[in-house]
């Protein structure tokens, strides 16, 4: 197997670990950014006020709704991402890529990595904001809700939001680049730490997610089921940024960000750590497994 494929099962394996230790933040900030009605009695006035009421109405198990599928995407997920990263990496092939080089390789790995898991995430999204408005339905899981998608829109409903998902590819392009150029400049003075992998993964996923974060509310919006009052609905982007700051004013785009920033620090540091140790196991494993070759000794 090749070194793409060992990166991309340590990213699965990362992702997995980061998105269990932070996933009921998710779930805050995704009900957050759903949220048009800030001021009825259910709605989250803040990150603690969030938790104090979806446990009070659902128990503890609400803070997780919708996990199963988390994790099957985070995985999926990763493992594209890292896969065609490291193999654009490869093409390139270059010890050290200039900026714009690796942006393109990020773009690439960006684009087909959303493409194919924007299902995932649409029927996550509806998951975990399902009890937001009406906590008394019924709750769903993965198979019923894509079901329920697909009788009520059919096929197409899986990619609703991919639009401002293809241009959130830029939120990975920054944080890896950030990655890469720190990681670059501490290597030349040193030998990482597991530290330095969670610090450059906290200080990298900050900068990506304090740029692009209007695009993730707007991103999350576009995934639940359209309404039928236009003011609800947005039919692009544009439409979405436009109703949102009407109705909601400019602070409409930033709701949820304070949950949103504190767990995709905490995500991405615990993704590059965790993804940094896997990497050895992960080749090792293979090569015990016979299913990659022993590396060269020189």
């Amino acid at each position: 197997m090749s070194d793409s494929t060992v990166h991309a099962i340590a990213g699965a394996g990362g992702g997995i670990i980061s998105m269990a230790l932070t996933y009921p933040l998710i779930t805050i900030s995704s009900r957050q950014q759903v949220q048009k009605n800030g001021k009825s009695k259910d709605a989250y006035k803040s990150t603690l006020d969030a938790v104090q009421k979806i446990v009070a109405k659902e128990g503890i198990a609400g803070l997780y709704s919708g996990l199963d599928s988390a994790l099957f995407g985070i995985s999926l997920t990763n493992y594209c991402y890292y896969y065609f990263y490291e193999f654009t990496k490869s093409v390139i092939n270059k010890a050290q890529m200039s900026t714009i080089e690796s942006m393109s390789a990020g773009a690439v790995a960006g684009a087909a990595t959303v493409l194919i898991t924007n299902p995932i995430w649409v029927i996550n999204t509806r998951i975990a904001t399902r009890n937001a408005g009406t906590p008394d339905q019924k709750p769903l899981g993965t198979i019923e809700t894509a079901a329920q998608m697909i009788k009520e829109g059919g096929l197409k409903t899986f990619w609703q939001g991919v639009a401002p998902a293809l241009i959130l590819v830029a939120n990975p392009i920054i944080q890896y680049t950030v990655f890469e150029k720190f990681k670059a400049k501490i290597a030349k003075t040193r030998a990482l730490t597991s530290f330095d992998f969670f610090l450059l993964g906290a200080i990298s996923k900050l900068a990506a997610t304090s740029i692009t974060y209007p695009y993730i509310v707007v991103k999350s919006r576009m995934q639940l089921k359209k309404s039928d009052d236009a003011k609800e609905r947005y039919d692009s982007i544009m439409d979405g940024f436009r109703k949102i700051i009407k109705y909601e004013g400019v602070a409409g785009l930033y709701k949820g960000i304070s949950s949103k920033i504190v767990q995709s620090i905490l995500t991405a540091s615990f993704l590059f750590m965790a993804q940094a140790k896997l990497v050895d196991y992960v080749a090792r494993l293979l090569v015990s497994l016979g299913v990659r070759a022993q590396p060269k000794r020189i």
